[in-house]
């Protein structure tokens, strides 16, 4: 049977390290990819219809106290109410535009008796882990608008902590917060715009771009294609059969150089040989007719 020897331990090895490896492309790799870029996609979808649409009642985007998810974050959303500055948290160790930043949250207790946490937005540390001063929440009753935003997640759980005088958490999430503070919070918090009542610094929305997601998913589903080539190309190869190779000396007949044959149509190569087999024959009779003569001077004598 020609494929017997795709049962030896190498090829099963391969075999196996080649299923695996496609496996893993067409059904993790490629969709995580494809996944991603839908999110992008989605994400920007969002921001730009934000930016076209008129900020809604709170209620009416997150009615019920209804967590945000991905067909409602940066939706902007109005609300009213008044904050609690005396459970103010910063954000740790954030990036905004490149440079390190703190942000600022602080709870706002709405008008129907629920709280909800509200990022102000920004501020600049001052050596690099010092907080620097900054404008203290406006006290008494607020209208704000926001853009909505979902929880951050730390694969950590780490909890909130205290430094420098103020409270900190490492990522923002209500209820990481509400652990921290006491308080309930709804889940999800709220990014300040510009020019809304206890704004700092605002935070820029994200480029609307898709990213390199869907060229990556792409990527994966080629490797795993060529893969899976490969391991026919190598079957291939070792079913095919070795090509035929004539004796040396037959390789080298004509070969020698590039001389043009003589005239009677001979190379001189083969001119050569014949030369040499006339002159070993000529020797061989010189010595037959010698020893002819000495036969006959012996019977003369």
């Amino acid at each position: 049977m020609r494929l017997k020897f795709l049962l030896r331990p190498g090829w099963l090895g391969l075999i196996l390290l080649v299923v695996l490896f496609a496996s893993l492309c067409f059904t993790f790799l490629a969709p995580w990819q494809f996944d991603r870029n839908e999110q992008a996609q989605t994400r920007n979808d969002n921001i730009a219809e934000s930016m076209d649409a008129d900020p809604r009642p709170i209620g009416e985007v997150l009615p019920g106290g209804r967590a945000p998810a991905e067909d409602t974050e940066w939706a902007e959303v109005e609300m009213r109410g008044h904050y609690l500055p005396d459970q103010e948290v910063l954000g740790w160790q954030r990036t905004v535009q490149g440079e390190p930043a703190f942000e600022v949250l602080v709870p706002f207790r709405l008008d129907d008796g629920s709280t909800v946490l509200v990022n102000r937005g920004y501020i600049r540390p001052v050596d690099g882990t010092r907080t620097p001063e900054y404008a203290a929440a406006p006290s008494g009753p607020a209208e704000i608008t926001a853009r909505v935003r979902t929880d951050e997640q730390d694969s950590e759980r780490r909890p909130t902590f205290d430094h420098d005088g103020h409270h900190w958490t490492y990522a923002i999430n209500a209820q990481t917060v509400a652990e921290g503070t006491g308080l309930d919070l709804r889940p999800g918090y709220f990014s300040l715009v510009e020019n809304q009542p206890g704004v700092l610094n605002p935070l820029p929305l994200p480029r609307l771009e898709s990213g390199p997601y869907f060229s990556y998913a792409l990527q994966w589903i080629s490797f795993g294609v060529m893969a899976i080539a490969a391991i026919g190309y190598l079957v291939y190869a070792e079913l095919r059969p070795a090509p035929a190779f004539g004796p040396p000396a037959e390789q080298s007949g004509d070969a020698g150089s590039g001389a043009n044959p003589d005239p009677d149509g001979n190379s001189p190569a083969a001119g050569g040989s014949r030369k040499r087999r006339s002159k070993r024959a000529s020797v061989a009779e010189a010595i037959a007719e010698e020893e002819r003569r000495e036969a006959a001077e012996r019977e003369r004598s």
